[in-house]
């Protein structure tokens, strides 16, 4: 990361929801680790839920929080598998204004240092939805430190040179 000292952090506000059928909030480990990492990057963690594999309800979800002027950006782990219970990219599909493919493409590279051509298998993606960010991690444990270490905490920190996520906040609107 090119960190540029002269310029000031800016933290923003980040919603974290965990898509899957089968886990609770006293096993959400992908979860865990996706909110320690986003207060320990010195933004505010504003929301926090668990929803099942369902595109409407997960759909339903993010609109609540896109219509939130307190959610500046969205991170959704799990979902994002080639089952037929994977839905996180369809509902995204449901939300977006313009997709940002160079996320999936970047998750993938970093991905497939940990685990081969499995990353393949992965439909992790990113969207702008009525100008907040949302970022669909796959639901494993290294799958969203791979999400947040190698991508996120550089693109949502504001003093990340040449350019970053958090700089173009104010223009997502833009028409």
């Amino acid at each position: 990361m090119a960190v540029d000292p002269d310029r000031p952090f800016r933290p923003i506000n980040i919603a974290v929801l965990t898509v899957s059928d089968t886990r609770t909030v006293a096993d959400d480990t992908s979860g865990d680790i996706l909110a320690e990492r986003v207060r320990s990057a010195g933004h505010k963690l504003v929301a926090r839920a668990i929803e099942k594999d369902d595109a409407t309800i997960l759909a339903n979800r993010l609109n609540t929080w896109i219509d939130d002027p307190q959610v500046d950006a969205i991170v959704t782990t799990g979902g994002t598998g080639l089952t037929g219970r994977d839905v996180t990219p369809e509902a995204l599909d449901r939300v977006k204004d313009k997709e940002i493919p160079g996320f999936g493409e970047l998750f993938r590279m970093i991905s497939y240092r940990s685990i081969g051509t499995s990353t393949v298998q992965s439909r992790a993606m990113a969207v702008v939805a009525r100008g907040t960010y949302i970022f669909a991690l796959p639901g494993s444990n290294g799958a969203v430190k791979d999400g947040w270490d190698g991508i996120l905490a550089e693109q949502l920190d504001s003093r990340n040179r040449p350019c970053n996520f958090v700089d173009l906040m104010p223009r997502l609107q833009e028409s």
